[in-house]
């Protein structure tokens, strides 16, 4: 095999690692959004309670950054994205024998913590094995494993859930576990790492501290970015249901529909961001999100908010597909592992309240002037933040200063 197959190889095989991760730490997220009533109703508490271990699943991610961010810049992506793998598919196994909520909420609290650590040295395995040129479309293919995942989960709620029971969706989460015996296999480690391996946890951290004006920044946009994917994501099966009587199945068919607009709005966008840069490539993501909300949050016949769900989320997603590249480009070499996972899970724990207020919210406008009114005010924030900002599109992950 000649060098540059080589190459492709390992870039194609980092990618879909990071990618495979992603989208079955999705699928374990996401089950829990299609069984809001049915829990409720079995551990015999309300829906808010239910809704609430998805804020505790959130609040925890950044946990999981710190310890799994730091031993992936301090030992190699490799080991901690396998530990992380079979860890978070374990507790997702055991979600599915909880015999009451005290149990089930902690258990989505450590759920949390495999869910924060994954995508970070996911991420980071990932982008610093993609040729520079190509790492948009790569970024948006790697993200698009959300996506992908919640449609999966969608997939379970129609076809697992009626047939074989709640806990069974919940069980199927274990299957990620297997994952880690493909990147022991395939996967080999990051040579940008062992460029630019830190000597010591202290070194990695004293490197943060250093960096913590650009920090607050990547945390200020990861959040608005959180409040924007679970803001429009989260409870929206719940408002198709309650708002629009749509049923258990076609809430499911929709969430596919409207995932693979995610899905397509993450690529196309993703490989826009290397032709146009990654803040542009952004906003004119956000826009066309922007622009849908109207017909989104209050069409009326289910098949125009299906329309209209599926180019939100191609526009959500698109944003998202750029998120990748654009953290580990603006990241220092040492600390690629940590923090942009760190400041992608800092943005969820400080979004983490999004259900519970919009859930809130709700109960006093109504659901569809509570979506639409925090995402408008949300987007445009967010929009402000990005054409303030700075990007590093296309840097070498190998030869600090450069252009790959």
């Amino acid at each position: 095999m000649s060098a540059g197959s080589q190459s492709r190889a390992t870039s194609w095989h980092a990618v879909s690692a990071g990618f495979l991760g992603w989208t079955l730490d999705a699928f374990d997220f996401f089950v829990l959004v299609f069984l809001v009533d049915t829990l409720a109703s079995h551990f015999g508490v309300t829906k808010a309670d239910i809704v609430f271990t998805l804020t505790a699943t959130l609040a925890l991610r950044p946990v999981g950054a710190v310890i799994f961010g730091l031993l992936a810049d301090r030992y190699g992506r490799r080991r901690p994205l396998m530990a992380n793998v079979i860890f978070f598919s374990l507790v997702e196994l055991l979600c599915g024998f909880a015999p009451n909520y005290t149990v089930f909420l902690i258990l989505r609290m450590l759920y949390g913590i495999g869910m924060g650590g994954e995508w970070g040295v996911g991420a980071s395995l990932a982008m610093e094995a993609a040729p520079g040129k190509f790492r948009g479309i790569l970024s948006g293919i790697l993200q698009s494993g959300y996506s992908i995942g919640y449609l999966l989960a969608a997939l379970a709620a129609r076809f697992i859930e009626p047939n074989l029971g709640w806990r069974a969706m919940f069980w199927v989460g274990g299957i990620p576990a297997l994952l880690a015996l493909y990147i022991r296999s395939k996967v080999p480690e990051s040579e940008a790492w062992q460029q630019h391996r830190a000597p010591t946890t202290a070194a990695i951290l004293a490197i943060v501290r250093n960096y913590w004006k650009p920090a607050i920044y990547l945390v200020l946009m990861m959040t608005l970015m959180m409040f924007l994917s679970h803001g429009t994501q989260d409870l929206y099966p719940d408002f198709l249901k309650t708002t629009h009587g749509a049923s258990r199945h076609t809430v499911s068919y929709i969430a596919i529909w409207y995932n693979i607009g995610a899905v397509l709005g993450a690529i196309i966008f993703g490989r826009l961001s290397d032709v146009i840069g990654r803040r542009r490539s952004m906003i004119a993501a956000l826009l066309l999100s922007l622009a849908t909300i109207p017909v989104w949050a209050f069409g009326g016949t289910i098949f125009a908010i299906a329309i209209a769900a599926f180019i939100m989320q191609a526009g959500v997603q698109g944003a998202w597909g750029v998120i990748p590249a654009h953290l580990n480009e603006l990241s220092p070499d040492q600390t690629r592992g940590l923090l942009p996972g760190l400041a992608y899970q800092l943005g969820i724990l400080i979004a983490a309240p999004i259900n519970t207020i919009e859930y809130a919210l709700r109960a006093r406008f109504g659901y569809p002037w509570a979506l639409a009114g925090f995402e408008t005010a949300n987007i445009a924030l967010l929009i402000l933040v990005l054409a303030l900002g700075w990007e590093r599109k296309g840097r070498s992950f190998t030869l600090p200063g450069e252009l790959a």
